[in-house]
């Protein structure tokens, strides 16, 4: 780790530079300029980073908790394995970035967009994903254990194995979603309606209600592509 004194230069352009396990610890860093950098292992615990370019970044095992990442780019960034609990992230944009093993637990994500991202076995416990975008994101394995995702839009994710457990999912887009294997029993304010547009529910642990209504209407996604139901045959 080494320290770096930036100051208080909003704006200053750090583009491809090599800042690998930089001392950061709440340093002003708005509207920083880090497209292409190198951040593996940086310490930003509690770093003002609104509006900050930090556009395919390396941030992998990076210290983020509690940082305020308000508006960033952060696009085709890695932030494999980084520490993001209690950061603040509403309207960043975070398309197409990894962020497998993240940890988001109780981080603030309101409308930030994470179209196409990788986050398998990522930590979204009790985070807030109100009306976040989470297209055709990989969330294979992922906790989202009471996470707020009202209105979050789900439209063609793979939830494979991911847990939703007390997660409120009241009005989110589930169309084409994958829940294969996933836990989506005692989640809140999820109906029918959503359900029965999802992919697939292979698997998938629900509540008995749900389940039988279910059975009764949409049966087919609860068993496997191309199942055939012998006793249904002529």
């Amino acid at each position: 780790m080494f320290n770096i004194n930036l100051g208080n230069l909003g704006g200053i352009k750090l583009k491809r530079k090599n800042l690998i396990g930089a001392e950061l610890t709440n340093a002003d860093l708005k509207e920083y300029y880090f497209e292409g950098a190198n951040l593996r292992e940086a310490n930003l615990k509690g770093a003002n980073l609104e509006k900050a370019n930090l556009k395919e970044a390396n941030l992998k095992w990076c210290n983020l908790r509690e940082a305020n990442c308000h508006g960033a780019d952060l696009r085709e960034s890695d932030l494999k394995g980084a520490d993001l609990k209690g950061a603040n992230f509403e309207e960043a944009n975070l398309e197409e970035a990894v962020l497998e093993e993240a940890n988001f637990e109780e981080a603030d994500l309101e409308e930030a967009n994470l179209r196409y991202a990788d986050l398998e076995e990522a930590n979204l416990r009790w985070a807030n994903l109100e009306r976040v975008n989470l297209l055709e994101a990989h969330l294979e394995r992922a906790d989202f254990t009471g996470a707020n995702l009202k209105g979050a839009n789900l439209k063609g994710a793979i939830l494979k194995e991911a847990n939703l457990r007390w997660a409120d999912l009241e009005g989110a887009n589930l169309r084409w979603a994958n829940f294969e294997g996933a836990n989506l029993r005692e989640t809140h304010n999820l109906s029918l309606d959503q359900l029965s547009e999802v992919q697939t529910l292979q698997g998938a642990k629900l509540n008995e209600e749900l389940l039988k209504a279910l059975k009764e209407d949409y049966y087919t996604l609860l068993v496997p592509e191309n199942y055939v139901n012998e006793d249904l045959l002529p």
